[in-house]
């Protein structure tokens, strides 16, 4: 059977995705560096400083099975849909305390930016899905 062509608006929304999620990951991984953490404005640094460990946990998991799940879309496997709807639940949970705690604006706007992202690439991954795209 022969392999169905994709188009090439896939490939650029594969690329931009790993890209925001590996973006995602460096910024966890620099927000578990007390050296890095320094560099960051008042306001995040106190969020970070009170987030729980289950909100910072589900921020990893929303980041690096996110990363995962490009990676398989990227290799056109179907299973990146389900590494993205985990992706998005931990989105959410890690936002539960964002939303709680945070009166700043601009981290506001950056969690619902990644909420925005997480839920765009389970549709996403869905539609490229039922075209037949990935398998």
């Amino acid at each position: 059977m022969a392999e169905i062509k994709v188009h090439w608006s896939f490939w650029v929304i594969c690329v931009v995705a790993l890209i925001w999620n590996v973006m995602g990951s460096a910024n966890f991984i620099m927000q578990m560096n007390s050296g890095m953490l320094a560099n960051y404005p008042e306001a995040a640094k106190s969020l970070i400083a009170s987030r729980p460990v289950w909100a910072t946990g589900a921020f990893a998991i929303a980041v690096f099975v996110g990363v995962l799940g490009d990676i398989l879309l990227i290799l056109k496997k179907a299973t990146a849909f389900y590494l993205f709807v985990a992706s998005f639940l931990g989105v959410i949970v890690a936002n539960i305390h964002t939303f709680q705690v945070s009166t700043t604006i601009d981290i506001w706007v950056g969690s619902l930016m990644s909420l925005l992202v997480a839920a765009f690439l389970i549709w996403y991954s869905q539609r490229v899905m039922h075209k037949g795209w990935i398998n």
